[in-house]
């Protein structure tokens, strides 16, 4: 019978621990983008949210009962010149360690009719702004050699929907700039990943939630029977922007119950 050495054994350290990490999160005033601030920041980040308003309210609140960091900075992500120089206005304050390109906009019109300026509103939010905030972020990213990019896909990312051409192009697009920035970034220390939320219980969908038949046709196909929450997503980002994610790289993850399993 062997005798105990006396030594402790070291404690086994949280891969989901971001402690002294800063996340930088668009659109994250409300439902899903706001979920995912609060996890980040539950998790030991500092965040910084990049939209037109200001904290949120449940934001402030928990960082300052944490005493970490909720900042906002005022962006017009379909300009540009508001998206650079909201960037450079954070990078001037902040090392930034995770990105999440959370915000987003939707149009919908029948494809025949659809306005060419409403097209490009959506691929610029979506889109241009996505790849230009990467740009911005992961510039610094790749000085140092670690960094952290989650982006927000969707499930029409792989399907095609209706009346929503410039969404889910603009979708589609997150998908391969993902993939794309994978193959640049990833031996240089940077992960590029993208999360693709299923039909998520946020205010978005209030009148698909209200409508009872169009509610039980989605719940239908969902193996898991039930809507997502916005906390569902926001685990995924979280792993994926955590050391628990380090040899996962331009990877789309479904968090959508199994919708594109049905």
């Amino acid at each position: 019978m062997s005798k105990s050495s006396g030594a402790s054994t070291p404690p086994i350290p949280n891969p989901m621990d971001l402690s002294g990490s800063t996340a930088v999160v668009t659109g994250a005033s409300r439902g899903i983008g706001l979920h995912i601030a609060l996890g980040l920041l539950r998790q030991g980040a500092n965040v910084i949210t990049m939209q037109r308003g200001p904290v949120a309210p449940e934001l402030a609140e928990l960082a300052a009962g944490t005493g970490r960091i909720a900042q906002a900075y005022p962006v017009d992500l379909s300009d540009p010149d508001s998206v650079a120089a909201a960037a450079q206005a954070v990078l001037a304050e902040h090392r930034v360690d995770i990105l999440v390109n959370n915000a987003g906009t939707q149009i919908r019109h029948d494809s025949v009719e659809f306005p060419l300026e409403d097209f490009d509103t959506v691929m610029n939010v979506n889109a241009r702004a996505v790849f230009q905030l990467c740009q911005l972020f992961g510039a610094p990213m790749l000085e140092r050699g670690t960094g952290k990019i989650v982006n927000l896909a969707s499930m029409l990312t792989f399907q095609g929907g209706l009346r929503v051409p410039a969404y889910a192009a603009s979708k589609a697009a997150v998908g391969q700039l993902t993939k794309a920035l994978c193959n640049e970034w990833a031996g240089r220390g940077v992960n590029v990943n993208a999360v693709a939320p299923g039909y998520i219980a946020t205010e978005m969908n209030s009148a698909l939630i209200a409508d009872e038949a169009r509610s039980e046709q989605i719940l239908g196909r969902i193996p898991a029977g039930r809507w997502g929450a916005a906390d569902d997503l926001a685990g995924a980002v979280l792993f994926l922007a955590s050391p628990a994610a380090q040899y996962i790289h331009g990877t789309i993850l479904a968090v959508d119950g199994g919708w594109l399993a049905r």
